[in-house]
């Protein structure tokens, strides 16, 4: 890779976890609304790698575990974050929260707290990609564990039989929420499963951002060039548990300790630094300006209103509608 994307790797992912380092820090002062947050720690190379090859008008959708896809997409912190405190300047003016942000202009189709939410809601967008021929692509990002939801299956059927320009991500960390993976699915990998729907399926190391944006980039250059979808499992591990109450009593310490020794964010930054491509000093600047961007970010998160009650049944029914 060009020495310059590699560096944008780099930041994003830092970018990405220093992000969500801070989502929990406010949490625990009681700064964001709702109860729910479920941090990507951990996760990074996946929607980093995957956004690094889509162009500015493809589409994404996203899951409950999702602020990194979005931070991939280019949102702005600001009113992620303002999204996050419930403000009133949030990107779905504080009604979405964290499970239901998104943002059309930037392609971010939502995320989605239902499990598997988002299949037919990516599906449905690469239909309409290939029914306009407007070249665009569409990626699916959930987890294993939405993948025995039947709107998977039908979802990737649908997709495969008309060639749909759509790349479907599997987040695999390995637990839906507690339910280890060899106890939900009778197949080793997800990645087989593609073989029923003519697409290819293709394992990749997770904690590889290198190794993710190969992959997604021929997936996307494929569904691009009108041969239709990919399934991708992103082998990956999320460092904490599924929500901020949730402690991993499930997981053992050692399992838990092997996946961290593999952090994305670490091992990809060492290995530039000892590829000479990236300086200490430039890491160290780095780390400064997504600080000063991230406070900047709560600043104004801080700063906004909350929505008026005025607002209450405003952006809940299409005007017109007699609903």
């Amino acid at each position: 890779m060009d020495p310059k994307v590699e560096k944008e790797l780099y930041s994003m992912m830092l970018l990405i976890r220093r992000f969500e380092e801070k989502v929990l820090e406010v949490f625990s002062f009681g700064k964001l609304a709702g109860r729910m947050f479920h941090v990507c720690i951990g996760q990074e190379a996946v929607p980093t790698g995957v956004c690094s090859v889509l162009k500015p008008d493809d589409y994404i959708t996203s899951t409950h575990r999702g602020h990194g896809h979005f931070i991939a997409k280019n949102a702005d912190l600001k009113r992620m974050m303002a999204e996050l405190y419930g403000k009133a300047t949030g990107y779905c003016k504080g009604k979405g929260g964290s499970m239901h942000i998104a943002d059309i202009e930037l392609g971010h189709l939502g995320a989605n707290g239902i499990v598997g939410g988002s299949f037919g809601i990516a599906t449905g967008a690469a239909y309409a990609s290939a029914f306009r021929r407007d070249k665009r692509v569409t990626v699916c990002f959930f987890g294993e564990g939405a993948a025995n939801q039947g709107i998977f299956h039908e979802s990737l059927n649908m997709a495969g039989l008309w060639k749909l320009p759509i790349v479907y991500v599997c987040e695999n960390n390995f637990y839906a929420l507690s339910t280890p993976l060899e106890r939900s699915s009778a197949t080793e990998t997800l990645a087989e499963r593609a073989a029923a729907y003519d697409m290819p399926g293709q394992v990749v190391d997770g904690m590889d951002v290198a190794a993710v944006r190969k992959a997604a980039l021929e997936a996307v250059n494929r569904a691009r060039a009108g041969e239709g979808p990919t399934l991708l499992e992103c082998q990956t591990y999320r460092f904490y548990g599924h929500s901020r109450g949730d402690g991993s009593v499930y997981r053992t310490k050692e399992e838990e300790e092997f996946w961290k020794a593999r952090c994305p964010v670490k091992t990809f930054g060492e290995r530039l630094v000892a590829e000479g491509k990236l300086s200490l000093q430039e890491m160290e600047e780095l780390e400064k300006d997504i600080e000063e961007r991230l406070a900047e970010a709560c600043a104004f998160a801080d700063e906004s209103p909350y929505p008026s009650l005025d607002s209450l049944y405003e952006d809940v029914f299409v005007e017109g509608s007699g609903n």
